[in-house]
Parts: C-alpha cells; sequence; structure tokens
C-alpha cells in the first residue's frame, strides 16, 4: 500500500522568459491555502493525503494545474472554492470534479 492514500502535486513553477506559468496566476497561495484545509479536516498525515509544491508539470497553458495520485487527475482552478470542491469531493470523497478537470 500507498504511504498516501491520495497525493496532489501543485505546480509553482515561475517562468522567466515569458512563456505561461503556474505560479504568476495564485498556484503557491493556492497550495498554501489545500494544505491548511487539509489539515484543519483531519486529512493530513500517514494513509491519508499529502499536499505537496512541484517545479514544472508541463501543462502550465491549462493552469494553474494540479495533479492527484494514484488516480492521475489533472486539475485547474481560480479560486479557494474550487480548491474547497477538489479536496472535499476528489481527496476526501474521491469523487472527480469534472467540471476543473483538463
Amino acid at each position: 500500500m500507498s504511504y498516501y492514500e491520495r497525493h496532489i502535486f501543485f505546480c509553482c513553477n515561475q517562468r522567466d522568459d515569458g512563456r505561461e506559468s503556474c505560479n504568476p496566476r495564485g498556484a503557491s497561495a493556492m497550495r498554501d491555502y489545500a494544505k491548511q484545509r487539509v489539515k484543519e479536516l483531519g486529512l493530513a498525515g500517514e494513509g491519508k493525503l499529502r499536499v505537496n509544491q512541484a517545479g514544472c508539470l508541463d501543462r502550465c497553458e491549462q493552469g494553474p494545474c494540479a495533479v492527484v495520485y494514484p488516480e492521475g487527475v489533472w486539475y485547474t482552478y481560480v479560486d479557494r472554492d474550487d480548491i474547497d470542491e477538489i479536496v472535499e469531493e476528489h481527496l476526501r470523497n474521491g469523487r472527480i470534479v469534472e467540471r476543473l478537470r483538463i
């Protein structure tokens, strides 16, 4: 069995060459918010959930983006409401949020 039931990685890439990247669109702040919510809900830790920052996940043009494993489901998001929905529906209950899927 995996150490975590689910693991979400937020692309927090900051490109310097003018191409789209996730961090200027609030990725680090949304990762921090997701991490806080998961802890507040008692969902963090061994056998549960993990929220991590990642470097470039190479989908910045569709971002900001995050990916949930083990399912390999990619999401985009706009605000805290979107993060709340991903945390509640997918991370907590295992239901993919189709409207945010990329």
